[in-house]
């Protein structure tokens, strides 16, 4: 029987398509439909002209690929930007860092900081991001209003920072707002405890309770150093992974941020428990923190997602750029040419990123009933030619200035490499305002 023509509000018809799921596949002159913010229709191009579109997008040598998912930052720090570079992690944190936001960190810095990284992401084909970060209710309003979607992992740490007194406070502001949200299209909210050694096991054990009752995500810097393992073992006698899995925070919902340091007993618990980690390597690398594993832990199945970090240690929120760096490295340290190849890695940052966040039902992949989050990139300049396979192009002879569209939930967002709901010259103008600020009274 002939299927009925669609209704559709847009029609994207690009030179290629990556739907990711099924892996490895390329399909060439094929359509997507979308209506009421979702995917309806897949398939060849005469086909896809024969349902009524709204709006018709004729895409030609692009690639359309579904968004990609930033899984780790901390969005406004961008206003730190190269603040503090060349820096050991520790001495980063403690002697810059640290001071810097106790001086400046407000809900003012929060939202000019966090709308100048969801601009930067937005441009660089990011359609979903996780931020972990002070005043996070200000964080969720520039979400919001922008139309990017996002966790927001609310920080807790065992002293005081910006916007909450205490662990307590963070942890009512995270239960307030997960209620206040619960319901929202684009937002999730998660709990963010900083790293083993800034919370201590009471404060994990509130953190287990409250996830599992709301059935939130904990995201957590774990195993970022040699050091964080070397300290814990002498202070505690375990490592901090065997620590969360004793405290019962280790689950299909927790996300491990770094994970550098990997025993094969570590290795075992994260299968075990179903945990996601995600590898930050320009942040790993920049401040030699080490290297993520990631071909082990593909192979033993734990799902690996991509992050930025924070642009004050990477220093963009570039995941595609990101995304070719951990497939580089990826081949040195497995030592092995076929480790993360490029589907792999195109992966990784789609649809394992939204499965770490649990969002995997939704998006990460161009399938029939998901959200449209997509994006397209131009694959026509110079660099990209020939194409033979544009998956390969797209991670290892591409930069993120070839996003060229994206749509979230439907939504066009970014038009022809032009925002459409953000000044740019406006961000530029707040963002070199901060900087003139902070430069002239240093911390």
């Amino acid at each position: 029987m002939p299927t009925l023509p669609l209704s559709l509000d847009l029609l994207l018809l690009p030179t290629w398509l990556v739907p990711v799921e099924p892996a490895g596949v390329v399909l060439k002159d094929h359509g997507v439909g979308i209506a009421d913010g979702r995917i309806v229709f897949i398939g060849p191009r005469l086909e896809a002209l024969k349902h009524t579109a709204r709006e018709t997008r004729e895409l030609p040598d692009m690639l359309l690929t579904p968004g990609l998912v930033n899984a780790h930052g901390h969005a406004a720090m961008t206003l730190f930007r190269g603040m503090a570079d060349d820096l050991p992690l520790m001495t980063w944190l403690e002697q810059h860092i640290w001071p810097a936001e106790a001086k400046w960190v407000d809900e003012d810095f929060v939202r000019d900081g966090t709308d100048l990284a969801i601009a930067e992401q937005l441009k660089g084909g990011i359609s979903c991001f996780s931020d972990m970060y002070f005043y996070p209710r200000t964080a969720c309003e520039r979400v919001h209003n922008s139309g990017i979607r996002a966790q927001i992992a609310i920080p807790v740490l065992d002293f005081p920072i910006p916007g909450a007194s205490s662990a307590d406070e963070a942890l009512r502001q995270a239960v307030e707002l997960f209620g206040d949200l619960k319901h929202h299209p684009r937002i999730k909210i998660a709990f963010g405890p900083h790293a083993p050694y800034t919370v201590g096991d009471e404060n994990l054990e509130k953190v287990r309770v409250m996830a599992d009752e709301l059935d939130a995500a904990i995201q957590m810097h774990v195993h970022e150093t040699a050091f964080e393992v070397q300290q814990a073992v002498e202070q505690h006698a375990e490592r901090p992974i065997a620590r969360l899995a004793r405290l019962g925070l280790l689950g299909p919902r927790f996300q491990a941020v770094h994970m550098t340091q990997i025993s094969d007993t570590d290795l075992a618990m994260l299968v075990e428990s179903n945990a996601s980690v995600i590898h930050c390597p320009e942040s790993n690398l920049k401040l030699a923190s080490g290297f993520c594993p990631v071909e082990r832990l593909w192979l033993a199945g734990v799902n690996v997602a991509v992050g930025t970090d924070g642009a004050a240690s990477n220093n963009d929120l570039d995941l595609l750029g990101e995304t070719r760096t951990a497939a580089l490295l990826a081949k040195a340290v497995a030592g092995s040419a076929t480790a993360l190849d490029a589907h792999r890695a195109l992966r990784m940052a789609t649809l394992n990123g939204a499965r770490a966040l649990g969002l995997d039902n939704d998006i990460g992949s161009i399938e029939s009933g998901k959200a449209a989050d997509l994006v397209a990139f131009d694959l026509s300049g110079l660099a990209q030619q020939p194409v033979y396979d544009p998956v390969s192009q797209l991670i290892y002879a591409t930069g993120r200035d070839c996003a060229k569209h994206l749509w979230v939930g439907g939504k066009h967002l970014l038009d022809d490499g032009k925002l459409t709901r953000m000044d740019e010259q406006q961000l530029c103008a707040t963002a070199k305002a901060w900087g003139q600020r902070i430069s002239s009274q240093p911390h």
